[in-house]
């Protein structure tokens, strides 16, 4: 009969020990204070004509725009997306339908994703997660997303995951 490795009850333990070693949280070194989360503004529930107000035309306003119904703070990105800018088109709606695309028509200037080919799906969540997503504080979402057309709560809704956003905090 073949005996166990050396060392094999072990393993477990030092597996264990890994993952609580990777998984603590940093502590403040003595005589500091820990600095708290850093935190974007409150996440809010964004209607057509709420969204509209921040398109970028009122120079001391924020300028937003909603894809997949997540509403970003694009301000940081005013030379792309402020007034005169070439995506201005894209703030104050939810152009989700124009980014999948790659478009500026207002015709696609629109939520509406019906009739979109895979590849469009796929450039639309590439942009969504790798341009928006890393760039851009979540400022909130659209009523469309949280909301079904009867008002009621859309039980599917999920928060994106952002470092700044704590979903408890903002309901």
């Amino acid at each position: 009969m073949a005996r166990p490795a050396p060392g094999w009850r072990l393993r477990p333990l030092a597996a264990l020990a890994l993952v609580l070693a990777l998984t603590q949280v940093p502590t403040a070194c003595a005589g500091q204070t820990p600095r708290p989360a850093e935190r974007g503004p409150p996440v809010r529930l964004f209607t057509e004509e709420e969204l509209a107000r921040y398109g970028g035309e009122e120079e001391d306003q924020p300028i937003y725009l909603a894809v997949k119904g997540v509403v970003f703070d694009v301000t940081s990105g005013k030379e792309f997306y402020g007034r005169g800018a070439p995506y201005n088109a894209l703030t104050g709606k939810d152009s989700t339908r124009g980014v999948a695309k790659m478009s500026l028509d207002p015709a696609d200037l629109t939520h509406d994703t019906t009739g979109l080919t895979a590849k469009e799906l796929e450039t639309l969540e590439d942009i969504f997660s790798k341009v928006y997503k890393a760039k851009y504080p979540i400022v909130g979402y659209t009523a469309r997303r949280i909301l079904n057309e009867d008002g009621s709560p859309n039980l599917d809704f999920k928060p994106e995951d952002q470092p700044h956003f704590d979903i408890k905090d903002e309901f």
